[in-house]
């Protein structure tokens, strides 16, 4: 059974992982986009946001720093659902409806990464992790 918690960690990390190295490959692009959301300092907003990402989905994949991993990408998740995917504010159905779709993704990965970070507080060796 130990190895259904490294396979969900791999699992969970993973989206956070490519994300965050989208931030780095895709820098131009989603400073624009992020500026098209009035986001301040996009291109800085992009380059700190992907950092985060990285060290949360690196942390968690590994079991290492797993809290502050998961916190990470807990306040990560949280502004940037309400700031990019504001869905109320959009008239376009189809883009309503993807934005929509992405804002409540984002809340059920809010929700699994504050498990997480639960997790690792209470049990004191959680198996397979570099603690």
């Amino acid at each position: 059974m130990d190895i259904l918690v490294l396979a969900a960690r791999f699992l969970f990390s993973m989206i956070f992982l490519f994300s965050g190295l989208g931030h780095f490959t895709q820098t131009e692009q989603m400073a624009q986009y992020a500026a098209s959301k009035k986001v301040p300092a996009p291109k800085l907003g992009v380059i700190v946001t992907g950092i985060m990402l990285m060290l949360g989905g690196l942390s968690v994949l590994l079991g290492a720093y797993v809290e502050i991993g998961a916190l990470l990408i807990v306040v990560f998740l949280v502004p940037t659902s309400f700031l990019m995917h504001n869905f109320w504010t959009i008239k376009d159905p189809m883009m309503k409806q993807n934005d929509m779709i992405m804002f409540m993704k984002n809340m059920a990965l809010t929700g699994a990464a504050i498990l997480i970070w639960y997790l690792y507080k209470v049990v004191p060796n959680v198996p397979l992790s570099i603690n």
